[in-house]
């Protein structure tokens, strides 16, 4: 076989079932001739982000993989890699590479030189000869440790070339660290010692899939759960102890339960410092558990670590916690699940005249209100939008299981959404995979939603349509006063009806529910659905906050 069909064997042997890519590309023809179905995109930035979002969904077990032309395809993968290599997501890249002779000539785009600062691991193939050594590294560089995109570039010449000698390549397993017993033993002292301990769960949760393991310490504790944006979902927000997830926007019980805390486990997080995820205020002592040791004391000064994958932290400390604590308990439970249950109560109650709207243009937290209520929560993939969907869904959906939520937003790009939650259909076909966009962000990548109507992927796209960029309402001010600079339109509905995509556009509120359930019910023959809302601007957003930052 070629360099082509060695790579595509060996995609193969480590359970690929699908290459997303774009247009020219050898490797394209090798994964079809062995059943390894292709998904064309329109644009090469959705391409990585159908690859992304089939590795989330999976946890990393069965990877994504990207494949785009030499030159001008991969030039334009950059954004969507860039967005990969922020949230840590697992995939692998493999772009096409000019002639090696023509490396070093300018001016030339040496794709594992230009994207190594936004992979995790970034290598040129020389030769065809070592091309499973080259495939070995990256699988493992994706299943160890902090996950995040991997590249192979590989040149015309070694895609073409013969390879000699019987293909000698096995499955490369994930690796996972335990944490030192006895850090998790000072780790369970300072739990117990503390008077208002609280969870900070991440999205290397759902990497180890350890959501049952989370709920089972905080249980025990007893401590609430509050969750990153992409940790959101981590554990169900439908349990008792939940406090919800946070971006700039969060729930209030979330606010006021970090600010009573003492000590902060943060579980399955860098605790990265970004504006769009929530911060550890001043004054809190923080024990940081992370699968990366160069995590630790990267932004917060942590008062003990625990390093290692997020169940076999979890699972060592529920034992410790037990064998330290002894029987009992039960009342600390009743009383904190009591607390946290009012505090919910209290802050729905401050929001019940958006969530419960007639106003027309219609109220997003209406929208969101009638989507929670009619579809089987415990059955969807939920995921936002950059800009205001992303503060508006963040705070208010409510997650009835582990899992079904991916919160994204380290980097903020507009449109990421839709090509993440079509790789999580591929990666779940039962289920209902729902992205919620805005007229900014479907202006970016919405043309993509006629792959997902030629490929089959029964996604529900929800476009909340104002006619304005409401996110940069704060720093376009005169701009838009003297040139309307902010306003964008558009009739969605009839962009997707053009695009071969079944759509409604909903202007009354006693039309939501009914829109929502057509949407589904097309969405599971496998085609795809667009619904579009015309909403009111929509300037309030849930937050509260947290003292000191």
């Amino acid at each position: 076989m070629n360099g082509a069909g060695v790579i595509a064997e060996i995609l193969k042997r480590e359970g690929t079932e699908f290459l997303s890519c774009y247009p020219r590309n050898p490797l394209i023809e090798a994964c079809a001739a062995i059943d390894i179905r292709p998904i064309l995109c329109r644009q090469e930035r959705v391409g990585v982000g159908i690859a992304d979002g089939y590795s989330r969904i999976r946890r990393g077990k069965t990877n994504g993989v990207f494949a785009a032309q030499a030159g001008p395809g991969i030039e334009n993968a950059f954004p969507g890699v860039a967005q990969a290599y922020a949230e840590n997501v697992p995939m692998l890249i493999i772009p096409g590479g000019l002639p090696l002779s023509r490396q070093y000539v300018r001016p030339v785009f040496r794709a594992a030189d230009v994207y190594r600062p936004v992979t995790k691991w970034a290598a040129l193939a020389h030769n065809v000869q070592e091309l499973p050594d080259q495939m070995r590294r990256a699988y493992h560089a994706m299943r160890s440790g902090k996950g995040g995109p991997v590249m192979i570039e590989v040149p015309d010449e070694v895609f073409e070339a013969e390879f000699n000698g019987e293909l000698d390549y096995t499955s490369v397993p994930v690796l996972r660290l335990a944490p030192d017993p006895g850090s998790v033993k000072k780790a369970a002292l300072m739990l117990l010692a503390a008077r208002n301990p609280l969870i900070l769960a991440g999205q290397g949760v759902h990497y180890a899939e350890a959501s049952e393991q989370l709920a089972a310490l905080a249980e025990l504790l007893p401590a609430p759960v509050a969750t990153t944006n992409p940790g959101k979902s981590a554990i169900a927000e439908s349990h008792p102890l939940s406090l919800g997830a946070s971006t700039r926007s969060r729930p209030k019980m979330y606010t006021d339960f970090m600010a009573k805390a003492d000590l902060v486990f943060a579980i399955g997080s860098s605790l990265t410092k970004t504006p769009f995820g929530p911060g550890v205020p001043p004054g809190k002592a923080i024990i940081h558990s992370t699968n990366d040791a160069g995590d630790v004391n990267k932004e917060y000064r942590a008062d003990h670590a625990l390093v290692g994958d997020a169940a076999l932290v979890l699972d060592a400390l529920i034992a410790e916690v037990s064998r330290q604590k002894g029987p009992g308990g039960g009342n600390a439970f009743t009383s904190l699940k009591e607390e946290v249950a009012q505090a919910k109560k209290a802050w729905l109650g401050e929001w019940a005249k958006f969530l419960d709207s007639d106003e027309t243009p219609l109220n997003q937290y209406r929208v969101i209100r009638d989507l929670m209520r009619t579809v089987d929560r415990s059955n969807v993939i939920m995921t936002h939008d950059s800009g205001s969907p992303r503060e508006q869904m963040m705070p208010f959906w409510e997650t009835t299981a582990a899992g079904s939520y991916m919160g994204w937003g380290k980097s903020t790009q507009l449109g990421y959404g839709l090509g993440i939650i079509m790789g999580a259909k591929l990666a779940v076909p039962k289920k209902l995979c729902v992205n919620v966009m805005g007229d900014s962000a479907i202006g970016m990548t919405g043309m993509d939603i006629e792959t997902a109507a030629r490929n089959r992927i029964g996604i529900l796209t929800v476009v909340f349509n104002n006619g304005v960029m409401g996110a940069e309402r704060d720093v376009l001010k005169v701009s838009d006063k003297k040139y309307g600079a902010m306003a964008v339109g558009g009739n969605y509905t009839k962009v997707a009806e053009g695009l071969n995509v079944a759509a409604r556009r909903v202007e009354k509120p006693g039309d939501i529910v009914g829109a929502i359930k057509e949407a589904v019910s097309v969405t599971e023959t496998g085609a795809p659905y667009l619904l579009e809302f015309t909403v009111k601007e929509g300037r309030d957003f849930s937050r509260y906050p947290l003292a000191g930052l």
